[in-house]
């Protein structure tokens, strides 16, 4: 499965070279939902094994970081965590406290233009919908249901 979040407004001869203005128009091209929360903030909602991921990215401390709340406590083993850990590169899982599930990502800003934003966030986009499906296989193997 490939997932892609395809910006269709970006003219790559017109792009700044300032991370910000980068972010900005790649995700001012992006489908679906997006939006600005504050001054290098922004939110994108795409669908996700079925339900809405509510991602945050912001650029901070020489960082384009992006976070999303992957499921709620007790759905996936933290032991397929810290092994898909090991294994993702760019992004990882945490948990909080309660054991709900997040997933977070960094990359440098020198790394920043369109390319490398799609590929990113089409990577965590990725790993959180096999998550969301790994959850629900262990789901019904734990109920006796037929896996879908």
């Amino acid at each position: 499965m490939h997932v892609t979040l395809r910006a269709t407004r970006i003219v790559p001869g017109l792009m700044s070279r300032d991370p910000r203005t980068i972010v900005e128009q790649f995700i001012d091209g992006l489908d679906g939902e997006t939006r600005r929360l504050a001054f290098a903030e922004w939110g994108i909602t795409v669908d996700a094994a079925g339900w809405p991921l509510h991602v945050g990215v912001a650029i901070r401390d020489g960082l384009f970081r992006a976070q999303a709340h992957v499921i709620e406590a007790g759905r996936i083993d933290p032991h397929d965590l810290l092994r898909w850990n090991r294994q993702v590169p760019f992004v990882s899982f945490a948990h909080t406290r309660d054991g709900e599930v997040w997933i977070q990502g960094e990359l440098p800003l020198s790394a920043i233009d369109p390319p490398q934003l799609d590929a990113f966030l089409g990577l965590l986009v990725l790993t959180v919908v096999q998550a969301r499906q790994a959850a629900g296989r262990r789901e019904d193997e734990e109920s006796g249901s037929p896996a879908g």
